[in-house]
């Protein structure tokens, strides 16, 4: 009999996760309709992509919601103490996906990616016309959907159920705790170095030809390990990487008087993208192959971006390739005022050029937002107002408008609220990472001065991108460095980094 069990459950489990690999594709086409609409679409054919939206939400919920999955769920929950660990997490997230998706009404569903489109389209215009109370009533829209869904969902604390959905596990008390041990030191640092007289000079960076900072970048990023034979990268307004490991879709963009924007968005893109195309595709739509959240997806855009990319080791090898590829625009700069240039620390309103000290403080200005905006503490028409009062009293500097504050970020226009403290969380976690890995490649340095990446890319291979959702972020991140999510890792490697670059010798 009990053997005659274990089969039993082998083939319905086995069915099951058939189901949700079906589910991993067709949740895919709706990944590239959203990259092409970012990409490629034209201006006009906005209404018929809000629709197609709206219609592909409703084919992907009527499938996820099956009966069919929901009965084998249960048929196995029946048995669970005869289940594999790596059994038991599928069927933790398949039970959590499933419930989710039976309660939200279809029609719901539908309407919200529709309305999530058309106002998509309205913030890039808005955006471009420094026009928020054209936006404002889209914004409002979106709140209201989070918050419906969070009431459809019985959430107790509805902003904390957005912040499970994009870091399950996680919540607001952790987030509070981690964020009020970080700040102070953050604007210590900060401090410091806004004093130092001798700051870095980035009027070196004017008139890079965005044919070559193509070219250069594309070199780097296939160095880092990304796959162009599965993927591709595009140019968007704001950068981003989707579509799915078997077909990953990054973005960058381009400013001739801002190489680095281009390159560090690329590496970062590309760090996400690494993790997705190394996420073992046999087990995809399930927890085995899925990222453990976007505080550990951050994690590895960050540390590709800043760790690798900001460091001396890195631009040793590129740097001769640099200066052959921009001859005429660095030939009286010498080395270290190209790196300080590159490690620049400094107040600028835009999160997304923001250098990797004072980014931390950018989102957790949106994190006391976005929860005073869930606890009905300001409403959206104050969002400006209260935006630019934070952003003076966090991060010591006051928007000149609303494009460079409240309508600087994309995030809100699809209602991803929630998503913003994974960045942050991600920094801390890279931060955690990268000395656990120093110490583990003790020769890191020198590979990085070889320009040889491919170490680093399996040391992460091997023990992040292959464990999929096993545990949550916080199990995760001991798992993985022996130690409990501390923020003083991140604190101790911004110190070592920036400070010899903006203290007296």
């Amino acid at each position: 009999m009990h053997r005659y069990i274990n089969m039993e459950i082998h083939s319905d489990y086995q069915e099951l996760v058939s189901k949700l690999k079906r589910l991993d594709r067709i949740d895919s086409i709706g990944a590239v309709i959203g990259w092409d609409e970012q990409v490629n679409l034209p201006p006009k054919s906005s209404g018929l992509r809000s629709e197609q939206r709206a219609v592909f939400t409703e084919i992907y919920h009527h499938e996820a919601s099956s009966t069919e999955i929901g009965d084998l769920l249960s048929k196995i929950e029946a048995v669970q103490g005869q289940l594999t660990p790596e059994q038991v997490a599928v069927i933790r997230d398949a039970r959590k996906d499933y419930d989710r998706l039976t309660k939200i009404p279809a029609e719901f569903a539908a309407r919200k990616a529709k309305s999530e489109s058309i106002s998509f389209q309205a913030w890039l215009k808005a955006r471009k016309e420094n026009d928020f109370a054209s936006f404002q009533p889209y914004l409002e829209e979106q709140l209201n959907f989070a918050k419906e869904e969070a009431a459809i969902m019985e959430a107790e604390h509805p902003y904390n159920y957005w912040v499970d959905q994009f870091d399950p596990g996680m919540d607001c008390d952790t987030i509070d705790r981690l964020f009020g041990a970080l700040q102070p030191e953050l604007k210590i640092i900060v401090e410091t170095i806004l004093d130092y007289p001798d700051q870095p000079d980035t009027s070196i960076f004017k008139g890079f030809p965005i044919d070559s900072q193509d070219k250069f970048l594309r070199e780097v990023v296939t160095s880092m390990g990304f796959d162009f034979g599965r993927g591709r990268l595009d140019t968007a307004v704001h950068p981003f990487c989707g579509g799915h490991g078997q077909d990953t879709r990054m973005t960058t963009r381009f400013n001739e008087d801002n190489p680095l924007d281009s390159l560090s968005s690329s590496m970062h893109e590309t760090g996400h993208a690494l993790y997705e195309q190394g996420l073992p595709d046999e087990f995809a739509g399930t927890a085995l192959g899925t990222a453990v959240g976007m505080a550990v997806h951050e994690s590895q855009s960050r540390l590709w971006e800043n760790q690798v990319g900001r460091s001396r080791e890195f631009w040793k090898f590129w740097e001769p390739k640099y200066r052959g590829v921009f001859p005429q625009q660095l030939q009286d700069v010498s080395s270290e005022t190209l790196y300080r240039a590159i490690n620049k620390v400094g107040l600028t309103p835009i999160r997304v050029d923001a250098d990797e000290v004072t980014y931390n403080l950018h989102i957790m200005l949106r994190f006391e937002l976005e929860r005073r905006l869930f606890d009905g503490s300001i409403t959206t028409k104050e969002l400006p107002e209260a935006w630019n009062e934070a952003s003076s009293r966090i991060l010591g500097y006051t928007p000149k408008n609303d494009t460079e504050g409240c309508m600087q970020d994309v995030h809100w226009s699809g209602g991803m609220f929630g998503y913003f403290p994974s960045y942050c969380l991600g920094n801390i976690v890279a931060g955690q990472l990268w000395y656990t890995i120093r110490d583990q490649i003790p020769q890191l340095d020198e590979q990085f001065a070889t320009g040889n990446y491919q170490p680093l890319l399996q040391w992460l291979r091997e023990n992040v991108h292959s464990k999929g959702r096993r545990n949550f972020t916080l199990d995760f991140t001991k798992e993985v460095t022996g130690k409990e999510l501390s923020t003083e890792y991140l604190v101790r490697y911004l110190k070592e980094r920036y400070l010899p670059l903006y203290t007296a010798s």
